[in-house]
């Protein structure tokens, strides 16, 4: 039975390396006549309290704030890379944890591939910061690819 992906999403947090990534989603969207989703997640974990009690004020923006910048952001990406793609693209913005809510949007809309770029952290960094790709691959419903910068070189420990 041939492989037919037909609703591809590419997860972007409007870092260089996921541009790279949407080279790819965008390519396997043509070539498989798929209809591409675009989400970035804006992490709720940004907000962090500069006191604790009934009197605390969080440090940054309002979560609506952020997520309507974002919103711009992606409609800004979405005319900067996809103009002319001859299919409507599907762009949304949602706020929580990304690798959880990246698995959740792939389940509702019933994904078929996910598309999104590695930063390749060093051990330590992964250790202290976690990986969203890594966490996507082990709990996602469908397939996923990850890219990864094509300056980055694989050195064999």
């Amino acid at each position: 039975m041939p492989i037919k992906f037909k609703r591809i999403l590419y997860p972007t947090d409007f870092s260089e390396l996921s541009l790279a990534a949407l080279t790819y989603a965008r390519q396997l969207t043509e070539a498989f006549d798929a209809q591409l989703y675009c989400l970035h997640v804006v992490d709720d974990g940004y907000q962090y309290w500069s006191a604790l009690g009934p009197e605390s004020i969080p440090a940054g923006p309002p979560p609506e704030a952020l997520t309507k910048a974002a919103g711009q952001r992606l409609d800004q990406l979405a005319e900067e890379h996809l103009t002319g793609f001859g299919k409507e693209v599907k762009l949304d913005v949602t706020l929580g944890r990304p690798f959880t809510e990246i698995i959740a949007y792939a389940r509702e809309n019933e994904i078929d591939l996910i598309v999104m770029a590695t930063h390749g952290r060093g051990a330590v960094a992964h250790m202290l910061l976690g990986s969203t790709a890594e966490k996507v691959v082990r709990k996602a419903p469908c397939a996923v690819l990850t890219t990864r910068s094509p300056d980055q070189t694989f050195i064999m420990p």
